[in-house]
């Protein structure tokens, strides 16, 4: 573990400038080795799976659906933030918790980040949104759920985050930054908003959509059982299961596996919101921000452990067969 430097010798980010901050923390030599191995590890494994996503649904026209335009457009923001996002904060945790980038680069930093965790919530969203249509009204979801609309609904999801995140940037830095009561130091780019501001942004960028997310997936999740219990009847009573019971019963796998994604997120994004602004520990903030980074590295598992799709076309994408003729119409779906 690292340990505070109010044990040792105090430690400044910019030992020649008198108002600089003081280090948080000092590691020891291995455990800067392993936050140097560790750290860019996660951030390459991040970009490369979620890459091999967005190649996957982009070229195979068979992915061309809403549901996978909805997924490319996380994964789009999932691998954004593994590339820009994870190595600076990484440096800034390595480094002490000190800032060596400057004032207008945190500011930028900070509406990156405001921008890609909602984009990413966003998407989650229009996900749960395709999932209750295609389960509870699946015989009007080709009327009401279209290629053009989805991405439609996926530009105005990246342009509302993009909002939200530049009126972020500017509600902090203009509105709500009370110097008087906070000790701002040289080489610092913690956001001082306030417990206000922070319980505003929990509503709009997280409360908000997990509240939607969630409440659909209950309503799913109750639609899917009583359509498991509908087809496992006629199967016990030796009646022919229709096509679209089948159909039915695939679109129950698709929705489970996209829950499961979802919870997988809310395991993330639920510790960090509820518990980093009570917390006194800096370990602990590290540990629930560390959670919420991980997050975008675990869709693409996901993908692999339950998409047969997934795994067939990172075996053609890893050997290079994308760039035969025609390859783009192969039928990854057939064995």
């Amino acid at each position: 573990m690292a340990n505070e430097t109010e044990d040792h010798e105090t430690l400044y980010c910019f030992p020649d400038i008198n108002s600089s901050c003081i280090k948080r923390f000092e590691y020891s030599r291995h455990e800067y080795i392993i936050m140097y191995v560790f750290f860019p590890l996660l951030s390459v494994w991040t970009v490369l799976l979620n890459l091999l996503v967005i190649i996957s649904i982009s070229h195979f026209k068979k992915l061309h659906t809403p549901t996978n335009l909805n997924i490319l457009s996380l994964a789009v923001a999932d691998v954004l933030f593994g590339l820009f996002m994870m190595p600076i904060q990484a440096t800034t945790q390595i480094e002490g918790d000190c800032w060596y980038f400057g004032e207008t680069f945190c500011r930028l930093c900070l509406l990156v980040f405001t921008f890609l965790s909602t984009a990413s919530l966003s998407s989650l969203v229009l996900i749960a949104v395709d999932r209750y249509v295609a389960v509870c009204y699946p015989l009007h979801y080709l009327q009401k759920i279209t290629t053009t609309k989805t991405l439609i609904c996926i530009c105005l999801s990246w342009a509302f985050s993009f909002s939200y995140g530049l009126s972020v940037v500017i509600v902090f830095k203009y509105l709500n930054i009370d110097s008087s009561t906070v000790d701002v130091c040289y080489g610092d780019c913690t956001i001082y908003g306030g417990l206000p501001l922070f319980i505003v942004d929990a509503l709009i960028a997280f409360i908000f959509p997990c509240t939607i997310s969630l409440s659909l997936y209950m309503r799913i999740f109750y639609v899917v059982l009583q359509h498991v219990k509908v087809i496992n009847s006629l199967m016990k009573g030796g009646k022919c299961v229709t096509e679209g019971s089948l159909k039915r019963k695939s679109e129950s796998k698709a929705t489970l596996i996209l829950g499961i994604i979802v919870v997988v997120y809310m395991i993330g994004y639920v510790p960090y919101y509820t518990c980093y602004i009570w917390v006194n520990s800096e370990t602990a903030r590290i540990i629930l921000m560390w959670m919420w980074n991980i997050n975008p590295g675990l869709n693409p598992l996901i993908y692999a452990i339950f998409y047969p799709w997934f795994k067939k076309t990172v075996k053609l994408i890893l050997t290079l067969k994308i760039f035969q003729p025609a390859s783009s119409l192969i039928n990854i779906f057939t064995e």
